[in-house]
């Protein structure tokens, strides 16, 4: 697995570039926030909370409840708005001298420490090893070092018991578990682990709940890391309906709600990259396993392909902006299935099958 510095791609672009300005009429592909969301109960309860907006925010009751929701103390959780602020906030607040980002990976953690002025390694994984990773390639002497699980854009879910190999004493480890709450049973997680030295783990609930929009997220980090981060944060930086679905969130019933979710995503997805590998003599391939509700292929041609699929109504998420991909890649969102039933015919069209 090849080390490298940071180089030229555009690390601040999304899946939401995709739908913008001409972009809102296509069946989206490109974003990965469920469909459909979010449910009318936490609508109504975002929508109680607006009484209060002449206060000022209070965080308590919704840290507390992410605390209890994880089985930790309230000192070990930040909330921040949308894991996005805890990566600048990570960048701003820690003093490190050799930050290494695992990639490909969602592109922001690399972007926020650049930004901070740090310079950046990167760890590439590779197709050929299924973008599995081998802690011994990141640097010994790394002493920040960032992962996605699952990764985004690959759909890879790393053990646990290997990312913990990456713990050293000095070193922080930062491990992105935007999509964790779409696995079934949250296998492989590392929220709520007190055991593993130096470990931040950073949780988005805009995913899973359909609230991109309103910027809600949160860090787990030993309490000392928690509060160096917090002195880095704006006064009131999490809205008060932001700490209503919070709370709401993290509930009993949301998170049985939740993982029926993720139930419902993982056979959503099955039918998905079965639907894909019919193209195989087309060229096309499926990164696999895939674990998150995305998955990542590979088609001859992805930038025309794409373009196409824009043109019979579909958005996509090209792939040539994450560090590790060029552009023969392309993402795709999971979606029920006569979404999907629609896109593999108007993708059979794409590239001429």
């Amino acid at each position: 697995m090849p080390t490298e510095p940071a180089s030229g791609h555009d690390l601040r672009h999304h899946g939401d570039a995709e739908v913008r300005d001409g972009g809102g009429t296509l069946v989206d592909l490109a974003v990965n926030v469920r469909a459909d969301t979010p449910p009318a109960w936490l609508r109504d309860r975002m929508a109680a909370s607006l009484a209060g907006l002449a206060a000022y925010p209070d965080g308590r009751a919704a840290r507390a409840a992410v605390a209890a929701r994880h089985g930790l103390p309230v000192e070990r959780v930040l909330l921040t708005a949308g894991a996005a602020e805890a990566f600048v906030l990570l960048a701003r607040a820690l003093k490190v001298s050799r930050p290494v980002v695992v990639h490909p990976q969602f592109t922001e953690p690399e972007a926020a420490l650049r930004d901070a002025g740090h310079t950046v390694d990167r760890v590439l994984l590779r197709e050929s090893d299924g973008f599995r990773l081998d802690p011994a390639a990141v640097p010994e002497e790394a002493d920040l070092v960032v992962v996605g699980n699952p990764t985004n854009p690959t759909s890879v879910l790393h053990p646990a018991e290997t990312l913990t190999r990456l713990s050293r004493h000095g070193r922080t480890l930062v491990v992105d578990e935007a999509f964790m709450d779409a696995v079934p049973g949250e296998r492989e997680a590392l929220a709520g682990r007190t055991d593993v030295p130096g470990l931040v783990v950073l949780r988005s609930l805009t995913k899973t709940w359909g609230l991109a929009g309103l910027r809600i997220g949160y860090v787990l980090a030993a309490p000392e890391t928690v509060a160096l981060l917090e002195r880095a944060q704006p006064l009131w930086p999490v809205s008060t309906p932001a700490l209503a679905a919070a709370e709401a969130c993290v509930s009993p019933a949301a998170l049985a709600e939740a993982e029926e979710a993720a139930r419902g995503i993982a056979a959503d997805r099955a039918y998905l990259t079965a639907g894909l590998r019919d193209f195989a003599s087309h060229g096309l391939r499926v990164t696999g396993p895939a674990e998150a509700p995305f998955v990542l292929v590979r088609v001859p041609a992805a930038a025309e392909v794409r373009e196409r699929l824009r043109a019979l109504g579909y958005a996509t998420r090209r792939g040539d902006t994450f560090p590790g991909l060029d552009e023969e890649w392309l993402r795709l969102a999971v979606r029920d299935g006569e979404t999907t039933e629609g896109f593999l015919r108007a993708l059979g069209r794409a590239l001429g099958a």
